[in-house]
């Protein structure tokens, strides 16, 4: 790769983050380091014009520090193809909202750009749902309407986690025993009385002493920690936003061995940056929007992850 690269971010408004936190500004303040140039918008500020994808976008500078963290210029209408990549990093929930973003980043993409992670994959691959692609890396999972179906399901495994397909950060889950009075409302509220999927999981107890693991992956390769979310002790979900407390430990066998059966079909489809969560031996979830840990990984271990990613991507775009 060579010449200057113009690097597009799209994510949530930027003065609402907490720095110290935040993943975004980590993988941003790398490109800065390296002499790219960034460059911010938000959803609303992209559109589509006679099939070619624009934005109003506007130059970002980043500090790496508690205030003012951020200083960014007056926007300006920029072609979106313009750029070398674009990183997406808008939140959940992916809504149709979110889908009809990804038709404009699909025509970025054609157009030139490297979107990070790919447009297509974004859409296609459901965080909840996408384990279902590899059955041998999860636990008992149900995806369905069917409210008796859940309730069988409860029944066959004693203890279950039920969870809505489009939310995040611990929001609307329930773990549920099989003689919970609430089960049948449960099954109700998230199904919307069997009119909208949700999907339902043997209760893995491996969270209460080995935590929900974020084990991230840099163009299919894992970064050698994962992140632990301990659930509070009056709390069930291993969720920072619900309350868990950040912990770590070094990769085991067996996160290699599930990284290693869906690394590589990550990487394939263009899916250079993502979290699968863990408890204990299986993956409940694959995390392809907007995975987060870069911040606390870094500071309990000395690695830099927003350069790792910085690298796979200035390695695609020296490829091109």
């Amino acid at each position: 790769m060579s010449g200057l690269v113009r690097l597009l971010v799209i994510m949530d408004p930027i003065e609402r983050i907490k720095p110290a936190k935040d993943s975004t500004l980590a993988m941003l303040i790398c490109a800065q380091q390296r002499g790219w140039e960034v460059y911010y918008a938000e959803q609303k500020h992209l559109w589509l014009r006679d099939g070619i994808a624009w934005g109003s976008v506007a130059r970002l500078t980043v500090r790496d520090q508690a205030h003012d963290w951020f200083s960014r210029a007056e926007p300006a209408n920029v072609a979106l193809g313009d750029f070398a990549a674009i990183l997406m990093r808008k939140d959940p929930p992916f809504d149709m909202e979110y889908v009809y973003t990804t038709y404009i980043l699909d025509r970025a993409r054609d157009q030139g750009a490297l979107v990070v992670n790919d447009p297509q994959g974004l859409r296609n691959m459901n965080e909840k749902v996408y384990t279902a692609w590899f059955p041998q890396c999860c636990a008992a999972t149900l995806v369905t309407r069917d409210m008796h179906a859940m309730g069988d399901f409860l029944r066959e495994h004693g203890k279950a986690v039920v969870k809505p397909l489009d939310g995040m950060g611990g929001r609307s889950i329930f773990v549920l025993d099989q003689d919970d009075k609430n089960r049948n409302v449960v099954f109700e509220t998230l199904t919307d009385y069997g009119s909208r999927y949700a999907i339902i999981q043997r209760y893995l107890p491996e969270i209460v002493t080995g935590g929900d693991c974020r084990v991230l992956l840099v163009d299919g390769e894992p970064v050698p920690y994962a992140l632990q979310r301990m659930p509070d002790s009056s709390d069930n979900r291993g969720n920072l936003a619900a309350g868990a407390r950040a912990e770590s430990r070094p990769l085991n066998e067996r996160d290699r061995w599930l990284c290693a059966q869906i690394g590589p079909q990550l990487k394939a489809a263009g899916m250079i940056f993502v979290g699968l969560d863990v408890i204990g031996d299986y993956v409940t979830e694959i995390n392809v929007t907007s995975p987060t840990g870069i911040r606390e990984l870094n500071r309990k271990h000395g690695v830099d992850i927003g350069a790792s990613l910085m690298d796979a991507i200035g390695r695609i775009l020296g490829a091109a």
